[in-house]
C-alpha cells in the first residue's frame, strides 16, 4: 500500500476522493503479482517446497474467507483473547509491527538522542528517615527517552544491588544535594580524584563523599514527588510514584535505579502491575483512557506547553521540525528546577519502522491474541508426527 502511495503521489486520505477505492485497489493488486517470478525464483533456489501451481494469494477472496473460517474455529475453542500488551508501534504507517519486522536487517540504526539523568525527591516517611537521615535526598535515574518521563509512575531497583548515598553538588544549580545511586555505578558521575575535596563545585571538579550504602529491598517501599506533574493517573493515583523492585535492573549503564514508565514499556508495565502501580492514563474528551501521547505520536492536551507536539522530531516534515526537540525542551525544564544531574547527547541503537523509516515508539495497544499454550502438549505431539527436513 505504502509503495503503491508513493508511485501515485497519494495518501491514505485522497483514496475515495482523487481516486476511487476501485482503482486504489486494482493498483495494489498490480503492484503484489508484479515480483510473482522473482518470489517463485528464490522458492525454487530455497528449495520450499509449496504448490507452486495453486499458489495462495492474499488478496483472493478464498484466501480472506479461509483466514475468517479458520479465526471462527479458533475462537469456537476459547483460544480468542484480546490482550492488551505494549508493543512497537510505527505512529506514521499507523500500525503495530512484528517482533519480526523489527529484525529485519537496517531497522535497528545507531541514532544520537538526548539522554537524562534525572532526579526525583524523596518524601519525608519514618522508612526515609532511619534510611538517610531527615535532609532532602534524591534518587538518580537515567533514560534514553526523557519524552517518556512526565508518564513516570515508578522507581524499579534491583533487590540485591547495593546502592549508595552520596554527599555532593548539583552540576547545574551548584547546590548541595544528597543523591542515590547503585554503587557499582559511582565512577559513571563521579571522578575518583574528586572525593573529600572540600568546598563547592569548580571547573570540571565535583566534589562529593560516600555516605553509606544499602540494598535495593531496603528502598522498596519508599516514595518520591512526582518529577514532571502535567497529569495524574485517572485512577490509584495514591499508588503512583513508589520505588518497586524489577528482575530485570543491572548496573551495566545508567544508575542502577530505572525510571519506569508503564504506559511505554513493556519491563515497566509487567513490574508495575505486579507491584499495584498504575499507568500514567489520562481520560479523553470521550471519557476513555488514553496515554499522554496519541497514535499520532503528539502529546496530549493535558500535556500543557508540549501539547500537541511530536515526541520524535523526525515525524515532523522537514520544513516543519521545530528548533528544539520535546526531549531537548524537558532537558532544559529539568536543568532550571535543578532535577537534572546529568543532561548530554547519547548514541545508542534504536528500532525504525521498515515502512516508513521513522523512529518506532513502544506503545500500549489492544491486540488479538491465540492462546497457543493451552494446545502446547498438542502442538508438541503433532510434531513428532511430522518428518522434519
Amino acid at each position: 500500500e505504502l509503495q503503491v502511495e508513493k508511485e501515485l503521489g497519494i495518501t491514505k486520505e485522497d483514496i475515495g476522493k482523487s481516486i476511487t477505492v476501485e482503482e486504489y485497489n486494482a493498483a495494489c493488486r498490480e503492484a503484489v503479482m508484479r515480483y510473482t517470478d522473482i518470489w517463485n525464483n528464490l522458492t525454487k533456489q530455497m528449495g520450499y517446497w509449496v504448490d507452486m501451481d495453486q499458489p495462495y494469494v492474499t488478496y483472493t477472496s478464498k484466501y480472506m474467507e479461509t483466514v475468517w473460517w479458520l479465526l471462527a474455529q479458533i475462537h469456537q475453542k476459547g483460544l480468542l483473547y484480546k490482550g492488551y500488551t505494549i508493543q512497537p508501534y510505527s505512529p506514521k504507517a499507523g500500525t503495530g509491527l512484528s517482533s519480526h519486522e523489527l529484525n529485519q536487517p537496517g531497522c535497528y540504526r545507531d541514532v544520537m538522542d538526548v539522554s537524562a539523568t534525572a532526579l526525583f525527591a524523596v518524601q519525608a516517611s519514618a522508612q526515609s528517615e532511619a534510611l538517610f537521615g531527615p535532609a532532602p535526598v534524591h534518587f538518580m535515574a537515567w533514560t534514553t527517552t526523557p519524552w517518556t518521563l512526565p508518564s513516570n509512575t515508578a522507581l524499579t531497583v534491583g533487590p540485591k544491588i547495593s546502592y549508595a548515598l552520596v554527599d555532593t553538588f548539583n552540576p547545574y544549580t551548584k547546590e548541595k544535594q544528597l543523591v542515590i545511586l547503585a554503587e557499582a555505578l559511582i565512577s559513571k558521575y563521579f571522578r575518583e580524584e574528586d572525593a573529600g575535596v572540600d568546598g563547592p563545585p569548580e571547573g570540571k571538579v565535583l566534589p562529593w563523599s560516600l555516605q553509606k550504602t544499602f540494598l535495593g529491598t531496603e528502598l522498596v517501599g519508599l516514595r518520591y514527588a512526582q518529577l514532571l506533574p502535567y497529569a495524574q493517573p485517572f485512577e490509584h493515583a495514591d499508588q503512583a510514584f513508589r520505588v518497586i523492585p524489577g528482575d530485570f535492573v543491572t548496573t551495566e549503564d545508567g544508575t542502577g535505579i530505572v525510571h519506569t514508565a508503564p504506559t511505554f514499556g513493556a519491563d515497566d508495565a509487567r513490574v508495575a502491575a505486579a507491584a499495584g502501580v498504575p499507568p500514567l492514563l489520562v481520560l479523553d474528551e470521550h471519557g476513555n483512557p488514553v496515554p499522554l501521547v496519541d497514535l499520532q505520536g503528539r502529546f496530549v492536551s493535558q500535556m500543557g506547553d508540549l501539547a500537541g507536539q511530536y515526541v520524535k522530531i523526525e515525524y515532523y516534515p522537514e520544513e516543519e521540525r521545530p528548533e528544539l526537540s520535546v526531549d531537548e525542551q524537558i532537558g532544559i525544564q529539568l536543568k532550571q528546577q535543578g532535577k537534572a544531574f546529568k543532561v548530554q547527547k547519547y548514541s545508542h541503537s534504536y528500532p525504525h519502522c521498515w515502512r516508513t523509516d521513522k523512529p518506532v515508539l513502544y506503545y500500549p495497544m489492544d491486540s488479538w491474541f491465540i492462546r497457543t499454550t493451552a494446545v502446547k502438549e498438542r502442538l508438541q505431539a503433532l510434531n513428532h508426527e511430522i518428518q522434519w527436513k
